[in-house]
């Protein structure tokens, strides 16, 4: 699966990329078919808390998996994403998958 991470205003650090990078690979794990994974980083009002958006984006046969969550923390937002992003996959399987 082809990976593409985009940080919006902002250079994302070598440390958070790998982060990405190593919860992503987990969803390849759980499904074979994914053709690409973009992830989008943003930040919003930076003067507030809670203001670091993640959205991950999945490319399947047939459809697109999206998920967007807000945290404190960049790290904190992709793990969340991907965490909601399995429940995504295991309903994508079973009605796919038959």
């Amino acid at each position: 699966m082809n990976t593409t991470i985009n940080a919006v205003k902002f250079k994302a650090d070598e440390k958070l990329e790998k982060f990405v990078n190593e919860k992503v690979a987990k969803l390849d794990r759980l499904i074979d078919n994914a053709t690409k994974c973009e992830v989008n980083l943003k930040l919003d009002k930076p003067e507030s808390d809670n203001n670091k958006i993640a959205e991950l984006s999945l490319n399947l046969p047939g459809q697109t998996l999206f998920n967007s969550k807000q945290a404190d923390t960049f790290e904190e937002a992709v793990a969340q994403c991907v965490d909601s992003m399995k429940g995504q996959i295991e309903k994508y399987k079973e009605r796919y998958n038959r």
